[in-house]
């Protein structure tokens, strides 16, 4: 227990993790507690001197799994993972995608179908190949149109500094001009400015008249004794600059080491795209773990103690995605819906949407014999029969 980056900026708290490889989405296989303050690169290579050993004991050898990690992952085992942005080649594939525009159009592959407001992200995909310490991999140039906000708000700031910077080169060439050729050159000059800056700048020579100090005699007309060029200046957006710059912001780039076809299977880009994306179902289970109603503060001091209650809750986690599973392989062998919130048929069945159906069941002990004080209704049967379980477990435990 030690104190360590708090995300929820409570820094005044002790914390520690806890390490969840998972299989088929989100159902745990290997866990434990880990340091407060420990890197997620350090335990992925921890994991990884074990993970094939523990799926050779289970008779599963290297290729017949898949690793998926987040970010910043390699292995000699089959992978695939995200390319971080600090890496040149990163920035290289994402320019190469956006230059070619040569994108391969799979559509949305949420399962969910999404609302008015907010549907449902739409990918693009180009393939490459991409060279790090020395070996070739394959990469998939992914993008979403559910753009990443932080990005577009970066680029905007950016587009708000350099029209600033144009504006005080402008500013200073915004004088008068005792010839047109040297109003023209300072205009040239700062068309050439704004080149790199994501803006244009339209430049007009404007004639403008001297005239004498004071008023003219009342039979003459005013006469100009000389002229002044001045630039009139307009800055405004280069759509066509903007536009590439905004579609990279989109994207993001996968690396593996499968080939598309192999002994082992075929992996289109569309496939590992999806098996990448799964990995919000680890997500939940962190929500899980870190939700008030499964545990808030933890009061016991004794690290062991506290590794235990971090077993414990794993194993907790564990049963409660294969209740969940197993009503939804049901679902899926059975093609039949069963009643979901506000008893609607649903084929996305949780396990926190069973204990809610199964709140009412009361069971009345009287000396060693069980009853139900009402009888179990065909809901409740349905969702029996979608977890192989006989109806006589309230009375027969």
């Amino acid at each position: 227990m030690t104190y360590g980056h708090c995300k929820d900026k409570r820094p005044d708290f002790k914390q520690f993790l806890i390490s969840m490889p998972c299989v088929d989405r989100n159902i745990p296989v290997i866990g434990s507690p880990k340091d407060g303050n420990a890197s997620d690169k350090t335990i992925n290579n921890e994991l990884l001197t074990y993970i094939s050993r523990h799926m050779a004991r289970h008779h599963l050898e290297p290729g017949a799994f898949v690793y998926v990690a987040d970010s910043a992952f390699d292995t000699g085992t089959q992978f695939v993972s995200r390319l971080p942005a600090t890496y040149a080649e990163c920035s290289r594939a994402i320019k190469e995608a956006v230059k070619s525009d040569q994108w391969h159009d799979i559509g949305a592959i949420s399962e969910s179908t999404g609302t008015t407001k907010r549907p449902p992200a739409h990918y693009q995909i180009y393939e490459t190949t991409i060279t790090i310490n020395g070996r070739d991999y394959r990469a998939i140039v992914v993008h979403s149109s559910a753009h990443d906000k932080r990005r577009h708000k970066r680029i905007d700031r950016l587009l708000t500094e350099k029209r600033k910077e144009l504006e005080a080169i402008c500013k200073e060439a915004s004088t008068s001009y005792f010839c047109q050729p040297d109003a023209q050159a300072a205009a040239d000059k700062l068309a050439g400015a704004a080149i790199g800056s994501y803006h244009r700048v339209e430049t007009q020579i404007k004639k403008v008249a001297k005239y004498a100090r004071g008023r003219p005699p009342k039979d003459q007309s005013r006469q100009p004794r000389g002229y002044e060029y001045r630039p009139e200046i307009q800055i405004r957006q280069d759509p066509d600059a903007i536009a590439p710059l905004r579609l990279e912001a989109g994207c993001f780039v996968l690396i593996t080491n499968m080939a598309e076809k192999s002994e082992l299977g075929q992996w289109s880009a569309k496939r590992l795209l999806q098996l990448y994306k799964n990995q919000h179902g680890i997500e939940q289970n962190f929500g899980f773990l870190k939700d008030p109603v499964i545990v808030n503060s933890i009061f016991l001091k004794n690290p062991k103690r506290i590794e235990v209650l971090g077993l414990v809750l794993l194993i907790a986690l564990l049963i409660w995605r294969l209740i969940e599973r197993s009503m939804r392989k049901y679902i899926e062998s059975t093609g039949q819906a069963i009643p979901g919130w506000e008893n609607r048929p649903t084929k996305k069945t949780t396990a926190f949407m069973m204990t809610t159906k199964f709140a009412s069941v009361s069971v009345v002990k009287i000396g060693d014999k069980r009853q139900l004080a009402y009888p179990l209704r065909s809901m409740h049967l349905e969702y029996l029969r979608a977890l192989n379980v006989d109806p006589d477990i309230f009375t027969y435990p």
